[in-house]
Parts: C-alpha cells; structure tokens; sequence
C-alpha cells in the first residue's frame, strides 16, 4: 500500500465481493483511527452457537493476541499517510518474509498478516455495527448493520447465494436488476460504452470485454 497508490491520496477502503453496504462509507473515511494505521472490525462475540469455531481464542492466536480482538478483513480502511509515516509496508514485508518460512501460517493471509503485526502495525477497531455476519454475530444486532457480510458458516457451509436470499431483504431487487442488465447486454438491447476520441467502437467492445473478463 505505500507505493501502490498516489501520495495525494490520504484514506483507502476496502470492501469483500460478498459484502452489501447500507451506509454512506464517506463515515469511514471521516473516522478518527486515534494514531492507528487500520480500521478493522473485530469478529463477533454473540452468537454462542458458534464458538467452538471461534480458533482465535485457541491454541496460537490466544497466546499471540494477549486479550487483543481478532479482526474481519472483509471490510477495512486504511490511513495511508499513517501507513507511509510508521513505515508500516516495510514492517509487514520483513514479517510476511519470516512467517511465510511455516507452510502452516498466514492460512489466511489478508486476515492473518494485519492481527498478527498488531503491536506494530496499530488497528483501530471499529464499531461493531460496520461488519454483520449471521454465522459469528447472530440476529439480534442485524437491524443495526453497516454492512453485512456472507462470510462462510463453518457449521452449515450454506452457499452464499442462497445465504444472501435468505438474510438480505434487497437482494432479489440487486439480483433482478443485475440478471435485467445482463440480458439487454446478450440481446444488443443496452447502449455500449461511448468510444473515446481516437478509438474505434470494435476497440472500445473489446477493452470492454477484457474488462469484463477479469473482473470474473
């Protein structure tokens, strides 16, 4: 990240896939991380059903975190400038370099990486309501969600389409919009993207193509 992105640039969120948003994330981006680099939310601790599955406060990660939060990485918010100042890519790499040696670490890297590094990397743990997931937080806290995540239910192992049918009120008005979308683009029914000054249309069809490709 500190030299990924512009210098102007002071924040960065990032957002999973699987994750729909019913905030203004502008919030996010406001927030106050007291001196921390990131601004993670931690896991949940409400939903007693599944805490045997809770490994972070097990074995290794008990040990490590020394009463510390294990923090979601589905959704979180970077101060760049903070990053940059503390030289906190540097300090992640030197870390990655020797857990990396143990094919049994960093089983989760984007998660594993940042809770590990916490002493030197600062998380500032943001409110719970940022990140809902019905496997860890269960349904008492839902009308107060943020964001909810589809993460994986190691109990159930539910598909998360039919998980986010189930849990999320709006998502057949996403899916009928998206499957609406999808079939104008199949029959030649939705206007192509405007060719830029220079560029042929069958130029501007294929880029849009290879963009659709990769974003699969």
């Amino acid at each position: 990240l500190d030299v990924l992105f512009p210098l102007e640039l002071k924040k960065v969120i990032f957002v999973d896939a699987d994750q729909i948003v019913r905030t203004d994330m502008k919030e996010l981006v406001d927030m106050d991380l007291k001196g921390a680099v990131y601004g993670y939310t931690p896991f949940c601790d409400n939903n007693k059903e599944m805490e045997g599955y809770r490994f972070w406060k097990q074995g290794f990660w008990a040990t490590h975190l020394r009463g510390k939060p294990y923090h979601i990485s589905a959704l979180y918010v970077v101060d760049l400038d903070q990053f940059r100042a503390m030289a906190s890519g540097d300090t992640l790499r030197i870390l990655y370099d020797q857990l990396s040696q143990d094919p049994n670490s960093l089983a989760n890297l984007d998660q594993d990486l940042p809770n590990y590094a916490q002493d030197r990397v600062p998380i500032f743990s943001l409110p719970q309501e940022w990140l809902w997931c019905e496997s860890w937080c269960g349904n008492k806290t839902k009308a107060k969600a943020r964001t909810i995540d589809l993460c994986n239910n190691p109990m159930t192992k539910e598909p998360k389409l039919t998980m986010a049918a189930r849990i999320v009120k709006e998502w057949s008005d996403y899916d009928l919009e998206v499957r609406t979308f999808t079939e104008k683009i199949e029959n030649g029914e939705a206007a192509l993207p405007a060719a830029k000054d220079g560029e042929s249309r069958e130029s501007s069809q294929r880029g849009s193509n290879h963009k659709n490709t990769e974003e699969l």
